[in-house]
């Protein structure tokens, strides 16, 4: 791949994960505070949205992008209207107003997810070597994105009112998302790949990945996949405002220690492929979210910071080894016929069914372990996605079969 598509592909996927990360990290701690008063069963139903869109994403690009437009055009279009809704999000100020526009953004959003996935495994010879370095520029747009929050204090409430400023959150990635959409139509042209081939009731479904499941290891990956998601659910919906109620200063900013563990796994990832399977490589990520899960139950930010800084900081083995290491193995699996539908398949397993079982749970749980005085047993909460990652982590480890590492 020449050196400035590589960099064209880059600054996408910069900007594809810098709109994410400006908003979805705080937005627990935003719908908690005084001016929305959301409680845990809300924030969880509007972290709900990613679930949905996810759901919906295979629809759009398994069909669309697949079959009648460029990828990189959809993606535009998609950033476009995005950035509107984010924009009319940041002025709402009541619950009722923000959960119907939550949802349609990620219903939005969600799909493009695969598709910067797919405009970039397009270019490439080989997505082993090729697509690490341009995915990590996704976590850095995400460290960018939590450093800004942090650095402006948007997340320390007003002496007077008690708000926060978590609203100008939505504005910074509303500004970054027409921008991405602008940029996406000057990308390289990634055509649909079955144009004027005919439709039938599985191609309107968006299920020709379905095929995967075929393979006895894919389908304990698939699942995996899910259920590995439902404890993810409390991490992703809650941990910001577990770290705020504790008494953390500049928690989004701490949380972008994540990426930066994200982005050095990310450039490490070409030597784990030659020298770990499939099978370790995912089940190292498991591992590392039961570990993350316990350290959040028993940190604190007196003499156990550490552990609250360690469960952050194994974000990059938690996120790297298991979705990225997901998204090229599915990639193999498919080959180039089915790409797009396959990206948008996996996207349905991970933020799709699992985040949506675990969204409703960790609401529920959050709301049961509520105190009098608006903050949580942090202790209970967290002994429970703790459990089902290691009960995740034990039956893969027994079922999954592939010995293989992926294909060179």
């Amino acid at each position: 791949m020449k050196k400035t598509i590589q960099a064209r592909l880059a600054l996408m996927m910069f900007l594809e994960f810098f709109i994410w990360g400006g908003w979805f990290v705080t937005m627990g701690t935003f719908l908690g505070s005084k001016l929305i008063q959301a409680n845990g069963n809300q924030i969880a139903t509007a972290y709900l949205s990613q679930s949905i869109g996810a759901v919906i994403a295979p629809f759009i690009v398994g069909l669309i992008a697949d079959k009648y437009f460029s990828a990189q055009k959809i993606l535009g279009f998609l950033h476009i209207v995005g950035g509107i809704i984010l924009w009319k999000i940041s002025s709402v100020t009541d619950y009722s107003s923000f959960l119907p526009l939550i949802m349609i953004y990620m219903i939005i959003f969600m799909p493009t997810l695969a598709l910067v996935n797919t405009v970039c495994l397009r270019q490439m010879t080989d997505s082993n070597k090729e697509f690490p370095p341009i995915r990590v520029l996704g976590s850095i747009g995400w460290i960018i994105a939590g450093l800004i929050i942090g650095w402006l204090a948007w997340e320390k409430k007003d002496a007077v009112t008690e708000f926060t400023h978590l609203n100008n959150t939505f504005l910074m990635a509303a500004v970054a998302s027409v921008l991405l959409g602008l940029y996406s139509f000057s990308l390289p042209s990634t055509p649909p790949l079955k144009k004027g081939q005919s439709s039938s009731i599985r191609d309107l479904l968006g299920l020709d990945a379905i095929g995967l499941l075929k393979n006895r290891s894919y389908l304990i990956f698939f699942l995996a996949s899910i259920a590995i998601c439902i404890p993810l659910s409390f991490y992703y919906n809650f941990t910001n405002q577990f770290l705020n109620e504790v008494g953390m200063e500049g928690a989004a900013g701490k949380q972008s220690y994540g990426q930066i563990s994200e982005v050095l796994f990310m450039l490490l990832m070409p030597l784990f492929f030659k020298k770990l399977g499939v099978k370790k490589m995912l089940a190292f990520a498991m591992l590392a979210w039961v570990i993350r899960y316990g350290f959040f139950a028993y940190g604190n930010t007196g003499s156990g910071l550490w552990m609250l800084l360690g469960g952050i900081v194994l974000h990059g083995i938690c996120y790297d080894f298991f979705f990225v290491t997901g998204q090229i193995y599915t990639d193999n699996h498919a080959g180039s016929q089915f790409q797009s539908a396959a990206q948008g398949f996996i996207t349905l397993a991970t933020y799709g069914v699992g985040m949506l079982i675990g969204t409703y749970l960790s609401g529920w749980v959050v709301d049961h372990y509520a105190l009098a005085d608006n903050t949580h047993n942090w202790n209970h909460i967290w002994l429970i996605p703790t459990g089902i990652a290691l009960g995740v982590l034990v039956l893969f480890l027994a079922l999954f079969k592939e010995k293989d590492t992926i294909k060179q």
